[in-house]
């Protein structure tokens, strides 16, 4: 069996874009609005407050925005109320990542798909790990690998993603990458979150972890974990720099978890004209580069158009990986 990934799923790129200019607009949002499709803490909600934040300290936005959390499906109750309630909301954007992309892939939000809603832009892309206990016997990603493929009982991985999920997703990549045929053995163990997964691997339950760099970065800095690669293409920079691509190891195993947003269908085009210039101008900002580096973001620039191609192609490789390993039919 072979697992593809698609080529805008493979890597954060980084398009050649104009600076967009913040100009005299044909709309300005009066109450802006974003859900978290979850509960505080964790990739939606960073990615809502984060980016409300900036906006607002930038000037791109005139008002404070409202962060709601509305948690339930992973992700499809909000989705389902965009879609079936706000869809003309032209002041409400709603955070997204390659976990929303995993779902409307395997049609886990019933009767909803991508175009029902207007995809804006992305904000950056948070590369996957593969990580063990800072005591573990475990050195590189190959002997972690290695065993799996000896015996896969013996290795348990978890992560904050349901199976099938894209953390669950990220482990198969990369145990398809390392020579097991049949990676519908690999143990995987989903929890509610990252942090309890962590806790689990520390407890010992766990032999490994799979989530994203930002996930892993506290537990990196308190010296609870050593992350054994990180599934980008070439090494990080700054303070992530020493950790191993798992490439480099001989794994050419690639998983970036994106982070953008999208809008109700029924928006106006001034309106998604609006967001999608201040997305623009906000990750064009030096300030916005800074919180990518301080928070392990890497690029990915891409706007309108370009961005929901780029979904598209995500929701098109995930479910054609997601029929090969059996998660949907």
């Amino acid at each position: 069996m072979t697992i593809t990934i698609g080529r805008a799923m493979l890597a954060a790129v980084t398009l050649a874009v104009a600076p967009f200019a913040v100009q005299a607009q044909d709309f300005i949002p009066e109450n802006p609005e974003c859900i978290a499709p979850a509960n505080p803490g964790g990739g939606w909600d960073f990615t809502c407050r984060q980016v409300g934040k900036s906006l607002q300290d930038e000037g791109i936005i005139n008002s404070t925005m409202q962060v709601v959390n509305l948690s339930g499906g992973g992700g499809g109750v909000a989705f389902a109320e965009v879609v079936n309630k706000r869809a003309d909301d032209n002041d409400l954007i709603v955070a997204a990542s390659s976990a929303t992309a995993t779902r409307l892939a395997q049609n886990a939000f019933p009767g909803n798909t991508m175009d029902q809603v207007r995809w804006l832009g992305s904000i950056g892309a948070d590369y996957g790990v593969i990580a063990v206990a800072a005591d573990s016997e475990y050195a590189d990603l190959p002997a972690l690998m290695a065993k799996m493929k000896e015996d896969p009982k013996a290795i348990s991985i978890g992560g904050g993603s349901a199976v099938g999920g894209w953390d669950h997703l990220k482990v198969l990549i990369a145990a398809q990458k390392a020579g097991i045929e049949d990676v519908r053995g690999v143990k995987y163990i989903a929890f509610a979150g990252g942090g309890e997964a962590v806790t689990q691997l520390l407890a010992g339950s766990l032999q490994a972890f799979t989530g994203d760099l930002s996930e892993a970065k506290g537990f990196v800095e308190s010296g609870d974990i050593k992350v054994l690669a990180v599934l980008a293409p070439e090494r990080l920079e700054g303070e992530f720099a020493d950790i191993p691509t798992a490439r480099e190891q001989g794994i050419d195993a690639i998983g970036a978890n994106w982070r953008g947003f999208y809008a109700g269908g029924d928006m106006s085009d001034a309106a998604y004209d609006y967001w999608v210039n201040a997305i623009g101008t906000l990750y064009a900002s030096d300030a916005w580069k800074t919180v990518m580096e301080n928070n392990g973001l890497a690029p990915l620039d891409l706007q309108g158009a370009e961005f929901e191609a780029f979904v598209q192609e995500s929701v098109d490789s995930i479910t054609a990986l997601s029929k090969e390993i059996g998660i949907i039919q």
